[in-house]
């Protein structure tokens, strides 16, 4: 067949491996009269539908309408197809995918060259010196429409499309191993600090050579250790927290000089809401601590124009209820300096060296965050006066009291920390701890007379809906003593009874049960709390 030829197709091919050339020889291969018969059917349907259409300009042939017909013998019959091809010569098969260009295998005979088998899905096979139908030097090319130039430039593009898409997974492939071996190696680290012995916190007391100190376990034991050779000296000194060795206690690492955390969260983020407003009465108890923290803090130069130094620890005293911690409240609400809140009993902890740890840490703290005022309500905890211990218990007391007492008025001294104690007990007190110079002024407060009744009842029931019947001075001018504290119980009491009552006004019986719930003459007076 050459280019410019009219083609006529008319064998039959299969894809068992020989060419029929007559329907005779197709016949003659089938053993059973219903094969044969079935064979004939569908030679004839296979016919009918088959259209073969040339393109004599171009040198193709075009496969329309051919369809899988038979297969109990042969994989496929193509009716109606036959040509020749010279040697040298190239055919173009070209049709729509699965009309029959890939089952187009012509096989040679014995001694002659292997055959062009056309792959599948329609892609472009160039078979070189095929032998068809006794002849050499043929070539045969399947196309689905385009042409071999074209065909071989989109697979090109394809190829190129999919090196730059290999490749951009490539580079997303090694960044992430990148990642994974980062990951690794923190994962590695981490496990090793699990799986690493844990470290004992201590106090660093001595240095003895450039290799060797004493320390002091939490336990209250003292021990003389190695230190490390890459810890800095400089940072070694007195009562500084080290890490030390599990089992050898040897110094490994120094830990940074931040309070105990425990100290930390006393330091109150928030002022408190209570305003020198909220509290009746007491105007000369509220003149002297503004003179006392007050003022040293907001105007601290009346002080140095007259010459005198500001008072740098009050103490606040008087029976339970009188007002005194509120009054401390008060003052940090009025002032911006950190209010750091302690209650005695804190300090007391179950090592011994912890409680005058946990002393030096507070005053650091106030001193890091100066102006600062610092409030140790329930003092007699740990003030308490001093005498011959017998137990380990006391004797930590006492150094706790020494230490506060050092912080205080010690070489460390600070005017922008202020100090308020606060007790019901100020009899038991250590005489070091009130004197001048540490508690420069101590501040009274006595159970409420006549006129400080009044001024509280109003300021209490300023926000409470009370009838018109009600009579406050009444309250006032009986002659129960009755604590600031008491008074605001029966306020309080008042309106519950008229909740319980679904009333929305109190009235004077109300007031009357509160006060018969909390202002009953107690049995005995407490001389203690005066001086």
């Amino acid at each position: 067949m050459g280019l410019g030829e009219n083609i006529r197709l008319d064998t039959p091919l299969d894809m068992a491996g020989w060419t029929v050339k007559t329907s005779a020889d197709v016949e003659s291969n089938f053993t059973s009269v219903e094969r044969l018969q079935h064979f004939k059917n569908v030679q004839q349907e296979a016919s009918k539908e088959a259209k073969i259409t040339a393109w004599p300009s171009k040198g193709k042939v075009v496969f329309e309408n051919v369809q899988l017909r038979y297969r109990p013998h042969l994989p496929l019959v193509l009716r109606g197809v036959s040509f020749s091809i010279s040697p040298g010569q190239r055919v173009g098969l070209v049709g729509r995918t699965g009309s029959g260009k890939s089952t187009l295998m012509p096989l040679g005979r014995e001694g002659q060259d292997t055959v062009l088998h056309l792959g599948l899905k329609s892609e472009i096979r160039v078979s070189p010196s095929v032998k068809f139908a006794g002849q050499s030097g043929v070539t045969m090319v399947q196309s689905d429409g385009l042409s071999l130039e074209d065909d071989l430039y989109m697979r090109l593009k394809d190829l190129k499309r999919q090196m730059e898409f290999l490749d951009i997974q490539e580079e997303y492939i090694k960044d992430e191993m990148k990642n994974l071996k980062r990951e690794m190696i923190r994962a590695q680290e981490e496990i090793k600090r699990v799986q690493s012995v844990p470290l004992v916190i201590g106090q660093f007391s001595e240095m003895i050579d450039q290799s060797h100190g004493i320390v002091s376990s939490t336990a209250g034991s003292n021990y003389f250790v190695r230190i490390l050779s890459t810890l800095n000296r400089e940072l070694l000194k007195p009562n500084c927290s080290v890490a030390l060795h599990r089992h050898s206690h040897a110094v490994v690492d120094i830990l940074p000089p931040e309070a105990d955390s425990t100290v930390q969260s006393m330091a109150m983020s928030e002022k408190p809401d209570v305003t020198y407003a909220d509290i009746g009465g007491m105007d000369i108890q509220k003149q002297e601590i503004k003179e006392a923290v007050e003022l040293p803090l907001t105007h601290k130069e009346l002080y140095a124009q007259i010459g005198i130094d500001p008072p740098s620890g009050v103490l606040l005293y008087g029976p339970p209820g009188t007002g005194k911690t509120m009054l401390a409240k008060a003052v940090a609400n009025m002032t911006t300096a950190t209010f750091i809140r302690m209650v005695g009993s804190e300090f007391v902890q179950k090592y011994l060296g912890e409680g005058p740890r946990m002393v030096r840490d507070v005053f650091r703290l106030a001193r890091e965050n100066a102006p600062s005022i610092v409030f140790i309500d329930e003092i007699d905890a740990i003030g308490t006066k001093r005498f011959d211990s017998q137990t380990g218990a006391d004797r930590e007391v006492q150094r706790i009291l020494l230490e506060l007492l050092n912080q205080m008025d010690g070489f460390d001294q600070d005017t922008t920390v202020k100090v308020i104690m606060a007790t019901n007990r100020h009899d038991t007190l250590d005489p070091a701890l009130l004197r001048p110079g540490r508690l420069d002024r101590k501040i009274e407060f006595p159970l409420p007379d006549r006129r400080q009744k009044r001024l509280i009842f109003q300021t209490i029931t300023s926000k409470m809906n009370l009838s018109e019947e009600v009579d406050l001075e009444d309250y006032v001018s009986r002659p129960e003593k009755i604590s600031c504290a008491d008074i605001a119980a029966i306020c309080q009491e008042a309106g519950m009874q008229a909740v319980r009552h679904n009333r929305y006004v109190i009235l004077p019986k109300d007031f009357e049960a509160g006060w018969k719930d909390h202002a009953k003459k107690k049995d005995r007076d407490f001389d203690f709390y005066g001086f």
